[in-house]
């Protein structure tokens, strides 16, 4: 099995959303500054429920958001 990567759009959907701070979205979506800088940064892989809610904040679906690459079952 390969290794699995989420990448993400959160840094532009913040600067697209009135140069939202990574601690508003935080605010917005119940978590701390740290975990958003982390998803941000690829370190760390949101919940899928963190995940419809970052998107719900930016008023986008979760596929705007997120993108899945790795390995698929082969």
């Amino acid at each position: 099995m390969g290794k699995c990567l989420i990448s993400n759009n959160i840094r532009r959907l913040r600067f697209d959303h009135d140069e939202m701070t990574q601690q508003q979205l935080a605010e917005k979506t119940g978590v701390t500054r740290q975990t958003i800088a982390a998803i941000e940064k690829e370190k760390y892989s949101p919940t899928l429920e963190l995940a419809f809610r970052i998107a719900g904040v930016f008023g986008t679906t979760v596929e705007e958001v997120f993108t899945f690459t790795g390995d698929k079952g082969e």
